[in-house]
């Protein structure tokens, strides 16, 4: 089983909704989540 962290579950997650575009305030506690949608792609 793949380890994941909870920044990438978010964006696996995003991508299983359908979601095209992200928009938001980046800094702080969600700089991980950030990172993940650059590292994962397909948003």
């Amino acid at each position: 089983m793949e380890m994941l962290s909870g920044a990438e579950m978010v964006v696996r997650s995003l991508i299983d909704q359908g979601v095209k575009q992200v928009f938001g305030y980046p800094g702080g506690a969600v700089l991980d989540i950030y990172d993940a949608l650059h590292t994962v792609g397909g948003i």
